[in-house]
């Protein structure tokens, strides 16, 4: 299997020069994907609204793919302040509990301002 470039349709992947997901093999790694309404392409206030958009995304890019969620191994969560940690653990316990890939929490700065939140994964087809 040939290398694979996924897009969302996000103008920022042509913009920055990224894919939303590059897939090669068994393996899928989808970029930093953060809460723009996948239809809209407006960012909700809400940081849990935006977990849940970032991972609708994640899971389209996978999909498209031949990937799903329960490939996920690793998942990193960037989020803009600690205190929004627990607003988006249930978000994050809904679509990954089941699975649980090795993840990691970071507390950072994004790009934008309204961004609270990015996620990234790593896949690996299940055989």
């Amino acid at each position: 299997m040939s290398r694979r470039l996924i897009s969302s349709g996000s103008p920022f992947e042509k913009q920055a020069g990224y894919s939303r997901a590059l897939v090669d093999g068994d393996w899928a790694f989808v970029a930093g994907t953060t809460g723009y309404d996948p239809e809209t392409r407006i960012m909700p206030a809400d940081v849990a609204d935006q977990a849940r958009n970032a991972i609708a995304v994640i899971a389209a890019a996978l999909t498209e793919g031949g990937f799903a969620l329960e490939d996920v191994v690793r998942a990193t969560y960037y989020i803009t302040d600690a205190a929004y940690w627990d607003a988006v653990v249930p978000v994050l316990g809904k679509a990954f509990g089941e699975i649980r890939p090795a993840a990691t929490c970071l507390v950072t700065g994004l790009i934008k301002p309204e961004m609270k939140i990015e996620i990234e994964v790593t896949v690996l087809r299940r055989r």
